[in-house]
């Protein structure tokens, strides 16, 4: 038996293999090639970063848009006094 667990231990270093114990891993995803700039490519490059001076028309009016919200007492709130804050058990 051990004869054969050599001859599969050699197996697996030559053909790049590994040897299993019959339990899932993530050895099959982790040997797969990185695909990160590939992803990146389909995307244009932010228009912020090739001009600096430029201003996103809508940022203004999302900006006006919040202060509005806050008078009115439907901002964002604090850290810790959201929905779940009065559902204490």
């Amino acid at each position: 038996m051990a004869h054969l667990r050599g001859v599969a231990e050699a197996s697996a270093r030559i053909f790049g293999n590994v040897i299993g114990n019959g339990l899932r891993s993530g050895h099959k995803v982790l040997s797969q090639k990185l695909i990160g700039d590939k992803v990146l490519a389909w995307y244009p490059e932010p228009v912020q970063k090739m001009d600096p001076l430029y201003v996103d028309p809508t940022e203004p009016k999302r900006v006006l848009k919040i202060e509005r919200m806050k008078r009115r007492g439907k901002g964002v709130p604090k850290k810790g006094e959201g929905k779940r804050a009065g559902k204490r058990k």
